[in-house]
C-alpha cells in the first residue's frame, strides 16, 4: 500500500524529475516513442544469430558481434573514446583475459602424439608440467584380493600403470574376485577409487584406466568430460602469480585401440589378453613386454583476446558528469555440439542498448541533446564472471569512475517468467535504492510518466536467494559507491539453453522496458543536480 500512495504522489507532482529540466517531459516522451519493435527486432535477428555462435568469450562470433555494435554506434555518430593502442580513440576497449587449461598435453607413442580429449581424458585438473618420459607395463584389472591378484608378478614403481575398467569376470558376468560371484568392492565408482589408491601405494608413477566403452562411445564420454573440466578453468583479468601444482599420481582415461598402441601391441592381441582373463580366470598382468610412452600435460592460463564496445554521447552544460547505461553482449557459446544464441541473455540487452542509443542521439541531432554525457557501453565476459564489467571499473575506467553519476544495467528483458505468466506488463528493478535513493524516485517517475509496467521488487530483498544483486554487471559499478538500476524480466526455461532465440521473445514488452530505461536515463541526465548517493542498503 506505501509504494501505491508514494507513486501518485510523484505521478501527481512530476516536480522531481523535470519541473526545472530545459528538456522537458513532453520532448521525453517524443523521443521514446521513436524507440522501435522493428528495430530491435532487427538487430537481434543478428546478434542472436546462428552465425555468431553463441558468442561465447573470446570467440570469433564474439568478436563478430562487437565489429557490429561498433558499427552502429559509427553510424549513430557517437564519439569513439576508448583508446585504439596507437594514441588514437576507437570503439574498443581491448584486454585480454587469462583461462587457466592446458596449454600443452599429450602422449607420446614413438614419434606418434595423441590428442588430448578425442584420443585420451584425464581423470580430473591434471598437471605434468614437463614431459616424462615413463616405462609402460600392463596389470589386468588392478586389483588384489585373497581370490585374485594381478600385482603378483610386477613391478609397477615409477611407472604407467594401463588397467582395465571394473573387475574380472567370467563369460556369464560372475567376479573372480568373491568366492560367490557376486560383485565385488573392486567394481563400479568405489573400485576405481580403490583401484588408484593402490597403483599409487605400490608406487605407480600415473595410471591409465581402459575404457570399457568401444570407439564411438569413447569418443563421446572424451568429448563430455572435456566440457565439464572446461567449467572449472575460469577466466580472471589478471595472471595468476602462483603455478599450479603438479599432480602426485594422475590418471587418464584411454579408448582400448590406445592402451593396444601403449603397450606396443596389435589391438587383436589386446583383445585376447582381455579374453584370456574372462576365459580362465587367471590375471594377464605382467604378460607384455614393457614399452615406453612421454606424457606431457602443461597446465598454466592461455590469454583469451576481447573487447567492451562503447560509444560516447557528449552532453551540454554538464557534459561531465556521464550516466552509463550497459548490457553485456557475450553468451555461453557452443555447448553439447549445440548453438546457444542468447536472444534473452543478453542480446536483449544488448540490442536495447543500441535501440537507446539511436534514440539519444536524435534528440540531440534535433537539439535536444542531454545536460549529462552518456556512455553506451556493451561488455564482454559476463558470462565468465562479470569480468569485461570488472576490467572496466577495476582496471581501465575509461570515465573516470568520479565523474560517472550511474549505471542503468539491462540483462534479460524479453521473455517472461513463471511468477508473473501470463501477465507481461512488469520488469524486475533491482538495486535502484541500495546507494542513491534518488535513482529509486526518478526510476519509479519514469515508469508512472510512460509505461506504467508493475515494478517488482522481489528480487531486491537482500534476503532474496537468488541473489541477482550481485550477479549482473553493475554490481562491479555499485561495490565502487556508484548508484545502479538493474532491469532484469526473470529466468525461464531456455536460460543457457539452446532454445534462447529471437522467436520467443516478446517484442511489445521488450520495447515498452527499453521505453522505460530511456525515461529513467533522461531524467537523470537533464537535472540540475547530480543523484545523491544517500544509502548504503545491503
Amino acid at each position: 500500500m506505501k509504494k501505491n500512495i508514494l507513486a501518485v504522489f510523484l505521478f501527481s507532482s512530476c516536480s522531481f524529475l523535470y519541473a526545472q529540466n530545459p528538456n522537458t517531459l513532453d520532448k521525453a516522451k517524443i523521443y521514446a516513442a521513436t524507440i522501435s519493435a522493428d528495430n530491435l527486432k532487427k538487430d537481434l535477428t543478428y546478434i542472436a544469430s546462428d552465425e555468431l555462435e553463441g558468442r561465447d568469450t573470446g570467440s570469433e562470433g564474439q568478436k563478430k558481434a562487437a565489429d557490429y555494435i561498433a558499427k552502429r554506434f559509427a553510424d549513430l555518430g557517437l564519439q569513439p573514446v576508448a583508446s585504439d593502442g596507437k594514441g588514437g580513440k576507437g570503439y574498443f576497449q581491448h584486454f585480454n583475459l587469462y583461462k587457466k587449461g592446458w596449454k600443452d598435453a599429450y602422449i607420446k607413442i614413438g614419434n606418434k602424439k595423441k590428442e588430448f580429449f578425442k584420443d585420451y581424458y584425464p581423470n580430473g585438473l591434471t598437471s605434468i608440467p614437463q614431459e616424462e618420459s615413463v616405462q609402460v607395463v600392463f596389470a589386468g584389472y588392478g586389483v588384489e584380493a585373497a581370490n585374485y591378484s594381478d600385482y603378483k608378478n610386477i613391478d609397477v614403481k615409477n611407472k604407467a600403470v594401463v588397467i582395465l575398467e571394473g573387475e574380472p569376470k567370467d563369460a556369464a558376468g560372475k567376479s573372480y574376485v568373491t568366492k560367490d560371484g557376486e560383485k565385488s568392492e573392486w567394481d563400479d565408482k568405489a573400485g576405481f577409487t580403490r583401484k588408484t589408491s593402490l597403483a599409487a601405494g605400490k608406487g605407480a608413477r600415473m595410471l591409465f584406466v581402459v575404457s570399457a566403452s568401444d570407439e564411438t562411445g569413447f569418443k563421446s564420454l572424451a568429448a563430455e568430460r572435456r566440457v565439464v573440466l572446461s567449467r572449472f578453468n575460469r577466466m580472471s583479468i589478471s595472471q595468476a602469480t602462483t603455478p599450479e601444482q603438479p599432480t602426485t599420481n594422475p590418471v587418464f582415461y584411454i579408448s582400448k585401440a590406445m592402451a593396444a598402441e601403449m603397450l606396443d601391441i596389435k589391438p587383436k592381441k589386446f583383445d585376447k589378453l582381455v579374453n584370456k582373463m574372462v576365459i580362465s580366470g587367471v590375471s594377464s598382468a605382467g604378460s607384455v613386454k614393457e614399452s615406453k610412452v612421454s606424457v606431457k600435460a602443461e597446465r598454466g592460463e592461455v590469454p583469451v583476446e576481447t573487447m567492451n564496445v562503447m560509444g560516447f554521447l557528449e552532453g551540454t552544460d554538464k557534459k561531465d558528469e556521464v550516466v552509463l547505461i550497459t548490457a553485456h553482449y557475450d553468451h555461453v557459446g557452443i555447448q553439447g555440439g549445440q548453438i546457444h544464441n542468447g536472444a534473452d541473455d543478453d542480446g536483449s540487452g544488448t540490442c536495447a542498448v543500441l535501440e537507446l542509443a539511436r534514440a539519444f542521439s536524435q534528440a540531440k541531432k534535433d537539439g535536444f541533446g542531454p545536460r549529462r554525457s552518456i556512455l553506451f557501453m556493451t561488455v564482454t565476459g559476463e558470462e565468465k564472471g562479470l569480468l569485461g564489467s570488472q576490467y572496466y571499473a577495476d582496471k581501465d575506467p575509461v570515465i573516470p569512475l568520479a565523474n560517472t553519476v550511474c549505471d542503468l544495467n539491462i540483462d534479460m528483458i524479453g521473455r517472461i517468467d513463471k511468477e508473473h505468466a501470463p501477465r507481461e506488463d512488469y520488469v524486475y528493478i533491482i538495486g535502484s535504492d541500495k546507494l542513491s535513493s534518488e535513482l529509486h524516485q526518478i526510476s519509479e517517475e519514469a515508469n508512472n510518466n510512460s509505461v506504467k509496467f508493475q515494478l517488482d521488487y522481489t528480487y531486491n530483498d537482500p534476503k532474496d536467494p537468488n541473489r541477482f544483486y550481485y550477479r549482473s554487471d553493475h554490481y562491479n559499478f555499485a561495490k565502487h559507491k556508484i548508484p545502479v538500476a538493474f532491469y532484469f524480466t526473470g529466468v525461464h526455461a531456455d536460460y543457457h539453453r539452446p532454445g534462447d532465440d529471437v522467436e520467443k521473445i516478446l517484442f511489445p514488452k521488450y520495447r515498452q522496458i527499453t521505453e522505460l530505461v530511456f525515461h529513467t536515463a533522461w531524467g537523470v541526465a537533464n537535472r540540475d543536480e547530480r543523484l545523491k548517493v544517500d544509502s548504503n542498503k545491503p
